[in-house]
């Protein structure tokens, strides 16, 4: 928040609109019963669902919320009308139905072969965008399958990132500091992973892929960064396989950009991705990265030249990650392209100023 410009006007927070994702029972101990009721609704729906169609993971639940719950949120029109309303991420039911703008434009960022979608539910919430923006072709390619009939309302707009911004903020904390959450230790190399702690990022496998680097005879400390539902599973998972003083959790970071910094290599062992904005970071940081073979990943990595894509299957990664971590030649001839090349791209935000002619 403290890096938005004064020229930005920020809307007082709705109270209504929080409750969209907090725990129920908050919800209902602040007296918001109408809201926790459509929750509730949206989850038998989403039961019924289940039973119909199988799906592979739980993730079309949230279509079923923001179906059940945006029709009872205040509107956003008594803000006026906009040019240009953006939905950068869902539920894209909120810009679609409560704000009033001349054109609207909805975000993917995800692989949509990889999550469940009820198309029947979402197409008319998609359909009601003048435009959707799509991060990568291969985004694009797995969401046209799910969505035939939207293929002319897609544009490709990509993460828009400012290398600038990235090396500015890198140097904002001494590396002393950062060295007494990361310490160099002579023949040890230090991971990284940034995200989520979630599913999609596979940081419950990171213990275990951990523990066989270490048993190939290659010393690693393996720092994540991040928070989410799913830290109480990885903690599981690193007291399981002994990995407590391999696999460190440093929690939630408002920068991050310094622990890139510090680092040795980068790597995302996530099990799907749209466009990882923390890869492309760490290559503006001149890290050598890596990244597991998800169906996006070669659009964001050229393999052996400005990173490396390693197997999904903890065994086939470790093994990739060991051939990388004792490869100094490699290391060195990654970081030397990454150190040429300009990974930013903020020329991408005239692409969204054009929307408006």
């Amino acid at each position: 928040m403290e890096f938005i410009p004064k020229e930005v006007h920020l809307h007082p927070e709705i109270p209504e609109y929080a409750q969209i994702e907090r725990p129920l029972k908050d919800v209902i101990k602040d007296g918001y019963f109408r809201i926790a009721w459509r929750r509730l609704l949206a989850k038998v729906r989403f039961r019924r669902y289940k039973k119909r169609s199988h799906p592979i993971d739980g993730s079309a639940v949230l279509g079923y919320i923001a179906d059940s719950v945006t029709p009872i949120l205040p509107s956003l029109e008594k803000f006026g009308e906009y040019d240009l309303a953006i939905s950068f991420l869902t539920p894209h039911n909120i810009v679609s139905d409560k704000v009033r703008a001349k054109k609207k434009v909805a975000w993917i960022h995800t692989d949509y072969s990889k999550i469940d979608v009820n198309a029947i539910l979402e197409l008319p919430v998609w359909s009601s965008y003048d435009y959707i923006a799509s991060i990568s072709d291969a985004v694009t390619d797995c969401f046209v399958r799910v969505f035939p009939s939207l293929k002319d309302r897609i544009i490709r707009i990509d993460n828009i990132l400012s290398a600038e911004f990235v090396r500015k903020r890198a140097e904002l904390i001494p590396s002393e500091e950062i060295e007494k959450e990361m310490p160099k230790r002579d023949g040890n190399v230090n991971f990284l992973s940034i995200g989520r702690f979630h599913y999609q990022k596979n940081f419950d496998n990171v213990p275990d892929i951990c523990r066989r680097i270490i048993e190939m005879d290659c010393r690693v400390t393996w720092y994540l960064i991040g928070y989410g539902g799913d830290e109480a599973l990885i903690r599981q998972k690193i007291a399981e396989v002994g990995m407590e003083k391999n696999v460190i959790i440093l929690g939630k970071k408002s920068n991050p950009y310094p622990y890139i910094k510090a680092c040795d290599i980068y790597v995302q062992p996530s099990r799907y991705e749209g466009n990882s904005v923390t890869v492309r970071e760490a290559q503006m940081l001149c890290k050598p990265v890596i990244v597991t073979d998800y169906p996006t990943a070669k659009d964001q990595v050229k393999d052996g030249i400005d990173g490396v894509i390693v197997p999904k299957d903890n065994r086939g990664c470790a093994e990739g990650i060991i051939a990388l971590a004792e490869n100094n030649q490699t290391q060195c001839t990654i970081m030397k392209y990454l150190s040429t090349h300009d990974y930013g791209n903020d020329s991408e935000v005239d692409k969204i100023i054009d929307l408006l002619d």
